[in-house]
């Protein structure tokens, strides 16, 4: 593997903006400098560098030829950025009903913002050991039985508030 698909694979899903203000500032290269260089508004770089545009390939070629690296690095790197946010547009329906779950089971985070998939585990916990019988049901029902059932008998340091509500729901 080489450096670009390391640096790629350790990027993925950041916005290529924030990577090219990064750089910009690594090389104390100002953003309107740069836009000069490669024919380009300076707000547009500037609108890039804060995540609200995009890059396009031929950006993306003029931005490698002016900073000295792969011509695709950043056309690569907004690939990827698009893809995690179709991902995270796509998992948005796919939640438990929240209409069923107090937000203060939640009291740590956004309970619009977690992602339901990558954090089962914890959510699974948390319910089981703070959340009451329509919370509880409406966990198993999002994640199906198996699953909850499978994770719990994953996890040590079980409370007894968590082993009784096992033994009660499942």
């Amino acid at each position: 593997m080489n450096s670009i698909d390391k640096n790629i694979t350790i990027l993925k899903g950041i916005h290529p903006g924030f990577i090219l203000d990064r750089e910009l500032k690594k090389r104390r290269l100002p953003k309107r400098r740069l836009a000069m260089l490669i024919d380009e508004y300076p707000q547009l770089l500037g609108d890039i560098t804060k995540g609200k545009r995009r890059i396009n390939p031929s950006l993306s070629i003029r931005l490698g030829d002016a900073l000295g690296i792969d011509e695709s690095f950043f056309a690569v790197l907004q690939a990827y950025y698009d893809i995690e946010q179709q991902k995270k547009k796509q998992t948005r329906n796919e939640h438990p009903n929240l209409k069923l779950l107090r937000p203060v089971l939640f009291w740590d985070t956004a309970i619009n913002s977690i992602n339901w998939a990558k954090s089962k585990t914890s959510v699974i916990r948390r319910v089981f050991e703070r959340g009451n019988e329509q919370e509880i049901g409406e966990i198993i029902r999002f994640y199906g039985e198996q699953e909850v059932q499978a994770i719990l008998a994953q996890l040590s340091n079980r409370s007894s508030i968590l082993e009784n509500n096992i033994q009660k729901y499942l």
